[in-house]
């Protein structure tokens, strides 16, 4: 049987790996919706809402400076999928690695697989989220709106 793959994407911006790994920790000016709490270190627990459709707790359980974060999904509601909690215990991992002159942001989403119901929703979002909306706002100090 073929292996089940996390959704995943990534992008090559001219910043440093520090100055990308800042901009991602900076998640209210990439993500749309509503952010509350705190987002830039180890031990940091957010919430993120987006209208009745999407809520989630997140929790950065691994911050490298210039290298790598990982938030845990502690918990969520996806209003538009069978199973609204998804999302719980997956992770989001963002690694940064230079590559030439140039820094390599990769995202990957560990348990969004193509089995589970929000998929091809929420690998989509992802995609517009990480290589339009963050990828505007490494470059220009601006997130764009994708949904």
């Amino acid at each position: 049987m073929e292996q089940q793959k996390d959704y995943s994407t990534s992008i090559l911006v001219d910043q440093t790996p520090e100055e990308v790994f800042n901009d991602i920790n900076h998640v209210s000016g990439w993500w749309q919706g509503e952010i509350k709490g705190n987002t830039e270190k180890r031990g940091d627990e957010f919430t993120y809402q987006m209208g009745d459709v999407h809520f989630s707790k997140q929790k950065v359980i691994e911050s490298l400076p210039g290298k790598k974060v990982v938030w845990l999904v502690t918990d969520s509601e996806i209003s538009f999928v069978s199973d609204q909690k998804e999302w719980v215990d997956t992770k989001i991992v963002f690694e940064i690695s230079p590559e030439g002159d140039q820094t390599r942001l990769s995202f990957t989403h560990q348990g969004l697989v193509p089995a589970i119901e929000c998929y091809c929703s929420c690998s989509g979002a992802w995609q517009s989220l990480i290589e339009k909306s963050l990828f505007s706002y490494i470059l220009t100090g601006k997130g764009v709106e994708v949904f």
